[in-house]
């Protein structure tokens, strides 16, 4: 698969509240003792099993995750609290085999809608999921400056330089999905936000709280079916 025109949005949240909605199995990765969560809206391409080629509705839509960071026996990763997408057949196909809270949503996705220079995208996502709380994300953003890969050590590198995701089914089980790209070419970003109220949900507040930006503007993906994994029994200080 591909990533496209893909913006991070980190906002700095508490992390005794972060720590409450996640499973026990699932430990809260922080950074200087920081926790943050992420809203990322983007463009999925080329969504298809390995070489196979593109499947219609389903290959391509727009996508909104909201995520923070996690580690299971200090292998660092993503766990996802939703993922809005449009593509039905893709939301019920992620659920079904990756355990993957993807939930439907009415996405708007333009390019240069404002009358001046600069590559900005409007996008506005309505979710449409009754099973899931109403969410909405309207902002326009765009990359300035140069691209530049995060350096390790750096709270830029921390927050994106991913390569696993965790997730549980129903009855609880551990399942880690392991994800490779090349690094991130990143860019600085600038955004408008109208309105978001992805984490009123989760009972985050972020309100007024101006986020960490960084856009990139394509990655090619490749990801693997998901591995159970049985965390090892033992303390973790964060």
């Amino acid at each position: 698969m591909a990533w496209h025109d893909l913006m991070f949005m980190h906002y700095e949240v508490d992390p005794d509240q972060l720590r409450a909605i996640l499973p026990d199995a699932v430990h809260l990765d922080t950074f200087d003792g920081k926790a943050y969560i992420g809203i990322v809206p983007f463009r999925m391409a080329d969504v298809a099993p390995r070489y196979c080629p593109e499947l219609p509705l389903v290959s391509r839509f727009p996508e909104l995750n909201v995520r923070t960071y996690v580690t299971i026996d200090n292998k660092p990763g993503v766990w996802f609290f939703s993922l809005d997408a449009t593509s039905r057949l893709a939301v019920r196909a992620a659920r079904t085999m990756f355990h993957l809270n993807y939930v439907d949503a009415r996405i708007t996705f333009k390019k240069n809608p404002r009358p001046c220079p600069g590559k900005w995208i409007n996008y506005h996502s309505v979710r449409t999921d009754t099973s899931a709380p109403p969410a909405e994300l309207h902002c326009e953003y765009r990359p300035v400056g140069d691209w530049y890969f995060a350096k390790p050590g750096t709270l830029t590198h921390w927050l994106t330089a991913r390569y696993c995701l965790y997730t549980t089914n129903r009855k609880g089980t551990v399942y880690r999905g392991e994800i490779n790209h090349s690094p991130w070419r990143l860019q600085d970003a600038q955004a408008i936000v109208h309105t978001n109220t992805m984490t009123d949900g989760l009972e985050l507040d972020i309100a007024g709280q101006q986020p960490l930006l960084h856009f990139a503007s394509e990655t090619k993906v490749v990801a693997w079916l998901l591995e159970r994994t049985v965390p090892k029994q033992s303390s973790h200080a964060l």
